[in-house]
């Protein structure tokens, strides 16, 4: 009997009605995990024949180890009732298709019906969420680093979408669904290196760039032509000449300095506000009507990307020391770094929140793997996704049921994620 495991008195609770329990303590071993106490749940909800997993929480971080090893930690006398929150359990994401480019894929994102790649071989495709190839866009004259869409058209209707490139520019587009055409209507000229970021306004009305130049530039996202700008097709042209658009040449509205080496990502915060992150190991929040830098986050790595949550208020940043941190730029004391996810064995390269789930996000590494992770459980990410044969370039969680990975097997791939229930 000396070695029986101690007992603690728990409470259990959800924020998710359909599966709540009778609000009275349990008894249950100390060394019990969370598949333990998933038992001790198991008639709650409203069909008894389905069998629902949660996984537990405790002071809003997951239990991954024993309930006595957390309450240790944290210094919990075994004699408290300790309240438990559960959360059905996020199911596996699923693989789904995977698209074959000709080189590298180094650029991605979903909206809609459709998904928008770039390559190193210096086009853009367009494709349906099911993965049937609808169009290959010549334009660039070297690698795509970034695409994004502004507009999406229902059906039919008009879509428009900007791309940038090693060769420095970045290329706007109007995709005609009903004839599957496409033109290039302006070419945003300006930065003097590679296009390596972008991303669109809130209102869809203007868009940001970010450069091997260490320059961030504002720009007009607008797409009609009907605007006074100067002419390309007299020009002697490369770009013009090996892609046969007739285009506009646009200039930025504003140009930003401050970081000192590349901008690796950009990301609007709200619709006067955008972070950065860059190679000289520092994320900057930029004030776009007053044109200046409002604040700073030193980190000690390249930051090679970053996603900002509207949900949340929360960034997280990918970087070259192989981790993920969890960043609160509404931090006053000092304390912005809030968490780190550590799991990669090789630089994470691409990081994106979902669209729906506050807690949710997903990464993506040199190591092959894209990650599934919720932000109370540091410790271990929730899914791998394996099956990329070469490092991974870019990732997109742009669609709820959709993950993206693009990588230099020159492969997209693309997994469904279940998004029926909140957590």
């Amino acid at each position: 009997m000396e070695d029986e495991a101690p007992h603690v008195q728990v409470k259990f609770f959800t924020k998710q009605k359909q599966y709540s329990v009778p609000d009275t303590p349990f008894s249950v071993p100390a060394d019990v995990d969370s598949k333990q106490l998933s038992r001790e749940t198991e008639g709650s909800g409203d069909d008894s024949d389905q069998q629902v997993e949660f996984d537990f929480l405790l002071d809003g971080v997951f239990l991954r180890s024993s309930l006595g090893n957390i309450l240790e930690e944290k210094d919990i006398s075994f004699e408290t009732v300790v309240e438990l929150e559960y959360v059905e359990r996020q199911p596996a994401p699923r693989p789904e298709n995977s698209l074959v480019h000709d080189d590298w894929v180094s650029a991605l994102q979903a909206a809609g019906q459709n998904i928008l790649s770039g390559s190193y071989d210096n086009t853009i495709r367009l494709w349906s969420t099911e993965g049937e190839p609808l169009m290959t866009i010549p334009g660039h004259t070297a690698p795509v680093k970034c695409v994004a869409w502004i507009h999406q058209g229902e059906g039919e209707e008009t879509s428009t979408f900007v791309t940038g490139s090693h060769d420095q520019t970045a290329l706007l587009w109007r995709w005609h669904g009903d004839s599957n055409e496409v033109d290039c209507v302006h070419a945003c000229r300006g930065h003097a290196g590679s296009v390596d970021c972008v991303a669109v306004g809130p209102t869809r009305e203007k868009m940001c760039t970010g450069s091997w130049d260490k320059m961030l530039k504002l720009w007009s996202a607008d797409c009609s032509t009907e605007e006074e700008q100067t002419d390309d097709t007299d020009r002697p042209n490369k770009k013009k000449k090996s892609s046969g658009f007739k285009t506009q040449t646009r200039v930025p509205i504003l140009t930003l300095s401050g970081h000192s080496e590349a901008v690796s990502a950009v990301h609007w915060m709200d619709e006067k506000t955008v972070v950065t992150s860059s190679w000289d190991h520092t994320l900057r929040l930029w004030d776009l009507q007053q044109a200046v830098q409002s604040s700073l986050m030193q980190g000690s790595k390249v930051f090679l990307d970053i996603s900002y949550s509207t949900l949340n208020g929360l960034i997280v940043a990918a970087s070259a020391d192989r981790h993920v941190r969890l960043y609160d730029p509404r931090s006053k004391d000092g304390a912005v770094v809030k968490c780190s996810f550590t799991s990669h064995t090789g630089w994470v390269v691409g990081v994106d929140w979902s669209p729906t789930r506050e807690h949710l996000f997903i990464s993506g590494s040199y190591d092959t793997v894209l990650k599934l992770w919720d932000s109370r459980s540091p410790k271990a990410p929730l899914y791998n996704m394996s099956g990329h044969e070469d490092k991974i370039l870019a990732v997109d969680w742009s669609a709820p049921e959709l993950m993206l990975s693009g990588g230099a097997d020159n492969h997209l791939k693309i997994f469904h994620h279940s998004n029926t229930s909140p957590t």
